[in-house]
């Protein structure tokens, strides 16, 4: 299964908005250099659960407003990385690579009232069980824009 790179979005702080880059580095067991959770500083740090990195698919965002009327921008999700033709859904316990970077799938990235609250949007049943993708970084490396994305 084959997919790509569109998106890649951190922010330094909890609460803020994501930014966008070309280009980042994934630190194993980690996050993104530069992001909240690799800095422990995420609204959820100090939860049990690993949020090393998060995806969600370009098609989800399609469905959004094509199902639901919510014309979201992909960063405002607050996912780390944009894919598109990938099925995040079927990669829960599988491994994923993006360039050098080695990706384990731990669990779907079910949403929560706190994205909804946060947009002021229906997101909470909009995004049920296409909220995207929670990982461990296995292995760190460079994160590009349009990289392969293989499972």
């Amino acid at each position: 299964m084959q997919g790509n790179l569109l998106g890649i979005f951190v922010t330094e702080q909890k609460s803020m908005d994501m930014t966008e880059v070309d280009f980042a580095e994934a630190v194993a067991g980690k996050g993104i250099a530069g992001d909240r959770y690799c800095k422990s500083a995420g609204t959820f740090s100090k939860s049990e659960k690993i949020r090393d990195i998060t995806l969600i698919e370009i098609e989800t965002i399609w469905a959004l407003k094509r199902d639901y009327q919510i014309d979201v921008e992909p960063r405002k999700l607050r996912r780390n990385l944009l894919t598109e033709g990938i099925a995040l859904n079927h990669l829960v316990g599988k491994t994923l690579s993006i360039g050098d970077v080695i990706l384990q799938g731990i669990e779907l990235c079910e949403p929560c009232g706190y994205l909804s609250n946060m947009l002021d949007l229906p997101l909470k049943e909009a995004l049920k069980h296409r909220g995207g993708l929670r990982c461990r970084i296995v292995q760190g490396g460079a994160l590009a824009l349009e990289q392969t994305v293989t499972a």
